[in-house]
């Protein structure tokens, strides 16, 4: 990854470094390709990351973590990212969107009973936020929890949800009050061996190596302890997480935008058309400069925010920009990447790869349609 470091410091260099050489060790190219092919999640991979204790980056120190700045751990998403998205989405599922959850959350026992095993790699999260007919809508959700005892029992169906089908623990949205609007959800930690759960992969276009699923509660029954946060809170702790997770998917298809360029630059090195090198067609060479100035937007845009997050700024409206300028330029390259290859980029490979793991971008974490209207609305539009 020859680029700008944005100020990287010593410590985010070699953890770069560091995280890109298991990578290479452990998630060679021919095993990503078996990956997406098959649909199989990046056991492997994961558990790697696990044993050299990368799954504690997000968490505070008191909690056995590194306490990893924005900027840390946008350093260390990039490069996931970079390598394949499939372990990026993974080690978010658990370390930064079920872990965060839990540890800012839930209660103290239920830290010591789950906190330790996501830590090692034994346990492993998702959310289940989308319902069929609410979409981005998280206030519109029907799936309930209703109070039985000093237990809960959930009803309901969610959709999309990444890692259902390898997922110990579901971080689920409810609905406790059906008729106060976002004031009615609660969030709530649910064991996926649990009677009356169900989960059903789905056919995605990329995203393969983690699928999205369909996830069923049929009175599913879980103690007290389960809930985080406070009985109708919920959208609190849905909100808190928000400006992370756009910074970090923002830094994940900034990686993207790398590894499209270095596999479209190695594929037009060595061939040639009517006599010439294919990069030296004026053509090819401005998409080429066209995918660097995607790339490098991309990356300015998503380091300027992680530096206001760590500077605890207010900067809503910088990470929803973030999210849509980066993910959206992830597409933008892939395209143009594709097109450079031609037929060699449209068929099984490499850019065909990139190009559907970029589309979905543009929709998880928000779609870019939502954020444009966060944006335009926090401009007094």
């Amino acid at each position: 990854m020859p680029y700008s470091t944005f100020n990287f410091s010593e410590e985010q260099v070699l953890m770069r470094d560091s995280v890109l050489g298991l990578m290479n060790r452990v998630l060679p190219p021919e095993k990503i390709a078996e990956l997406d092919r098959e649909r199989r999640f990046p056991h492997d991979a994961y558990q790697a990351l696990a044993e050299n204790g990368w799954l504690t980056l997000p968490y505070d120190a008191a909690h056995g973590g590194m306490a990893a700045s924005h900027k840390d751990l946008a350093v260390f998403i990039e490069a996931l990212g970079y390598h394949h998205p499939g372990i990026r989405v993974s080690f978010m599922s658990t370390a930064v969107y079920g872990g965060l959850y839990l540890q800012n959350l839930g209660d103290a026992s239920l830290k010591a009973e789950l906190l330790g095993g996501m830590q090692d790699g034994s346990i492993r999260t998702a959310i289940a936020f989308s319902e069929p007919d609410s979409g981005s809508d998280a206030a519109g959700i029907r799936t309930r929890a209703v109070r039985d005892g000093d237990d809960w029992i959930i009803s309901g169906q969610k959709v999309y949800v990444t890692n259902a089908h390898e997922a110990d623990y579901l971080i689920v949205s409810t609905k406790t009050d059906p008729d106060a609007g976002r004031r009615g959800i609660s969030l709530f930690m649910v064991d996926t061996a649990q009677p009356g759960f169900e989960t059903r992969p789905m056919d995605p276009l990329g995203s393969r190596s983690t699928l999205l699923n369909e996830v069923f509660f049929d009175d599913v029954r879980i103690p007290g302890n389960r809930l985080l946060g406070e009985v109708n809170g919920g959208w609190h702790g849905l909100m808190r997480g928000l400006n992370l997770e756009r910074v970090l998917i923002a830094a994940a298809a900034a990686g993207g935008c790398i590894k499209i360029i270095e596999v479209a630059k190695s594929f037009v090195q060595d061939r040639q058309a009517f006599g010439k090198k294919l990069g030296e067609f004026q053509a090819v060479a401005h998409k080429f400069a066209d995918m660097r100035m995607l790339m490098e937007t991309a990356r300015l845009v998503t380091y300027h925010t992680a530096d206001m997050l760590d500077a605890k700024a207010d900067a809503v409206t910088e990470t929803a920009i973030a999210k849509v300028v980066a993910t959206e330029n992830n597409f933008k390259a892939a395209d143009l990447g594709m097109q450079v290859m031609g037929a060699a980029g449209y068929v099984q490979g490499d850019m065909q790869r990139l190009f559907r793991e970029a589309r979905m971008g543009m929709i998880g974490g928000g779609t870019s349609e939502i954020l444009r209207n966060v944006i335009a609305n926090r401009m007094g539009i």
